[in-house]
C-alpha cells in the first residue's frame, strides 16, 4: 500500500448514496464533514458502519472520508457500510472473501415500491362508507334459492 494514497468507491442503499474515500490513518470516521459518533449517535448505526473494519482486522488502520446523501439514516448508514467495504477491496483484494462471506459487496436493492393512484400509501385502500357497495347486486345467497 503506498503511503497517502486514498481509496474511493461508492455504497448503495435505498434512496442513499454514499462515497467513501479511505486513506492510511489512525481509524478517525468523518461523514459529512462531522465525526461518526455525532451524524449518528445511535450505537446500532456506529457498529453497522465499523462492521466492514472489524471482519477485516482493519479496525484503526484507515481514515474514511464519507459524504452521504439522500435516504433516511439506516439507510445512509448501510450505504457507508457497503461503500467502506468497496473501496477496503481497493486495500487489498484478499480482503474479499472475508467481506463477500459476510454480504457486504452486494448492493441491498430493497427500495420501496411505487405509491399507487387512488390509494392511500402503497396499497392502503381507504373504508367505503357501506359495505354492501363492495359485492355485485345479483348475488343471491344459496339458502334463498332452496
Amino acid at each position: 500500500m503506498a503511503e497517502g494514497r486514498r481509496y474511493y468507491d461508492t455504497g448503495k442503499r435505498k434512496s442513499a448514496i454514499a462515497r467513501v474515500w479511505l486513506l492510511p490513518g489512525n481509524g478517525k470516521i468523518t461523514v459529512n464533514r462531522r465525526p461518526l459518533e455525532l451524524y449518528f449517535p445511535l450505537e446500532t448505526h456506529t457498529t453497522l458502519i465499523q462492521e466492514p473494519f472489524r471482519i477485516t482486522q482493519t479496525l484503526g488502520q484507515y481514515d474514511a472520508l464519507i459524504t452521504v446523501r439522500g435516504g433516511g439514516i439506516s439507510g445512509q448508514a448501510s450505504a457507508i457500510r457497503h461503500g467502506i467495504s468497496k473501496s477496503l477491496l481497493h486495500t487489498d483484494a484478499a480482503l474479499r472473501p472475508a467481506l463477500k462471506q459476510a454480504g457486504f459487496l452486494t448492493r441491498d436493492s430493497r427500495s420501496r415500491s411505487v405509491r399507487n393512484t387512488g390509494k392511500r400509501k402503497l396499497a392502503n385502500v381507504s373504508n367505503t362508507p357501506n359495505a354492501r357497495d363492495q359485492y355485485p347486486q345479483g348475488i343471491v345467497s344459496i339458502v334463498e334459492v332452496l
